[in-house]
């Protein structure tokens, strides 16, 4: 990686894809910063719409939040400039609320998405709840469509897009600590024009 070269990582995961594991493992092989729901509860602060952040941490859609668009559009615009501050700043990784989106186009930010089958995902969710397994999977498809909602309404972009990554990396075989190090790979040949040098 160059000298003084500042990337950032935006991090979409699928719920029980293991995805806040890979952010965990990057930050402790890269030592970056993680931010989650600092970032939700920062853009309802700023915007005065905490009901939003509440509805943002909802991915299950369980809280029946319902707010007005224009409030909607104003913690969207909150959102959006906290995430460019954070770019700014430099070796973090930002999990979820559209980072791939936002940040589209910034040359010093990679875009990665964890996936993994959904049965699987559905049984790490089960075993890490204590639920049953029909529970698991209705929470899992209940969070896929969630997110998808949100992408499509916020930003009229399709959250299963493969465009929006440079790396989409499936855990059902690669544990969270292999994802890391791939990504690290990543970012070691990122070059100041968001280009990647030759393996």
């Amino acid at each position: 990686m160059p000298t003084g070269s500042k990337i950032s990582i935006t991090l979409s995961r699928q719920l029980g894809s293991m995805g806040c594991e890979v952010a965990q493992a990057v930050k402790d092989r890269l030592g970056y910063r993680v931010v989650w729901r600092e970032l939700i509860n920062e853009a309802g602060k700023r915007s005065g719409t905490p009901e939003l952040a509440l509805d943002c941490i909802d991915d299950l859609g369980l809280l029946g939040i319902t707010v007005p668009a224009r409030y909607r559009a104003i913690y969207k615009q909150a959102m959006e400039e906290v995430m460019q501050e954070l770019v700014e700043e430099g070796n973090v990784v930002i999990i979820g609320r559209a980072g791939q989106v936002i940040l589209s186009g910034y040359p010093n930010v990679i875009h990665v998405q964890i996936i993994a089958s959904h049965e699987l995902r559905a049984r790490r969710i089960a075993e890490e709840r204590a639920i049953p397994l029909e529970g698991a999977r209705a929470q899992v498809d209940a969070s896929d469509r969630n997110r998808r909602l949100y992408l499509k309404r916020c930003y009229n972009a399709r959250w299963d897009d493969p465009n929006l990554y440079d790396l989409i990396i499936n855990t059902d075989r690669v544990t969270p600590q292999s994802a890391a190090a791939i990504i690290a790979k990543t970012v070691s040949m990122y070059t100041p024009t968001g280009t990647l040098s030759t393996f």
